[in-house]
């Protein structure tokens, strides 16, 4: 598995990340099957959240992997909070309280990486940095960042937030990309040159901040996979033609589109298939052509200007 660099991190981590949000689906039989299949696969960075099955995807994570000391050094762990039941919480009590949680339920003494999941409106970014300068001192969270924020709200943390903020975790796909095709319809009249998001591609590859599209396979907001559905038969049909060019599967494309993208992204894929799983790790070995690129782009019934 390819690896790059966390952001402004010294963490080298591999170019596919396996998000745990549906391990809950799993027997401990298959979750055990699944993660060792993962870790074979040189796919030993996993994402989660204290919000994932109300806490359980955690706990069935560590316990299908055995955790102990030997097993925590092969294995990167991030996870997310944020998010409560009707409400968004960024205070200094609900962020270490959620990663004591985490901690405890992941069997670990740290964290790699804690993102702040969904945006908060009622933040207060000075108690933010005090949590995150407590967890650092205290060695329970190694490295910080955010997930689902524009520049601006990023900018607001980090006049408070002493450390470094390497990845910012954004829904992105072959169909969901109003992110890359607000900037090819930079000064048209035309919906996609509406920026809805601030620039926040630009602006992640400005600031070394590491994105991880969420959601690769997804169209909508969780409506559903583009991959064989009849909604999207002229993506698929040009999906499967190069993926047959290459030997590989169509999921394999999917995800190689997303790492085409100079901006050296980290997609999370949240399959808990074992072939879904394998071939998304194959994108790792896929460098599309630029035409590739762009005639997969267009497919999806994105207009070039």
């Amino acid at each position: 598995m390819r690896s790059i660099r966390l952001g402004t991190s010294t963490l080298e981590v591999p170019v596919v990340a396996v998000g745990c949000m549906r391990i809950n689906s799993l027997d401990k039989p298959a979750a055990e099957r699944f993660l060792q299949t993962a870790l074979e696969e040189g796919a030993n960075f996993f994402d989660h959240a204290d919000i994932y099955g109300g806490g359980k995807c955690e706990e069935i994570f560590s316990d299908a992997l055995n955790m102990n000391a030997d097993v925590r050094e092969r294995v990167i762990l991030q996870s997310k909070c944020g998010i409560r039941h009707g409400s968004f919480d960024f205070s200094k009590e609900h962020i270490l309280d959620a990663v004591e949680g985490s901690l405890k339920r992941l069997k670990t003494d740290y964290l790699d990486v804690l993102l702040l999941h969904r945006p908060d409106a009622l933040v207060e970014p000075e108690e933010v940095a005090d949590a995150f300068s407590q967890l650092r001192r205290s060695g329970k969270v190694r490295h910080f960042g955010v997930s689902n924020q524009k520049p601006m709200q990023i900018e607001l943390l980090k006049k408070y937030v002493q450390e470094p903020l390497v990845a910012n975790q954004l829904q992105l796909s072959i169909t969901n990309a109003t992110m890359i095709s607000n900037g090819v319809n930079v000064n048209m009249e035309n919906d996609a040159a509406v920026d809805r998001d601030g620039s926040v591609l630009d602006y992640c590859r400005l600031h070394d901040i590491t994105i991880q599209p969420w959601s690769p396979f997804q169209y909508g907001f969780f409506e559903g996979a583009f991959l064989d559905n009849p909604k999207f038969a002229t993506l698929n049909q040009k999906i499967n033609e190069i993926a047959h060019h290459y030997g590989v599967s169509n999921t394999t494309i999917a995800i190689a589109w997303l790492l085409r993208h100079p901006a050296r992204m980290q997609p999370i894929i949240g399959t808990m298939n074992l072939g879904r799983l394998k071939d998304s790790c194959k994108a790792s070995e896929i460098h599309l052509k630029r035409e590739e690129w762009y005639e997969i782009y267009r497919a999806a019934g994105n207009v070039l200007p």
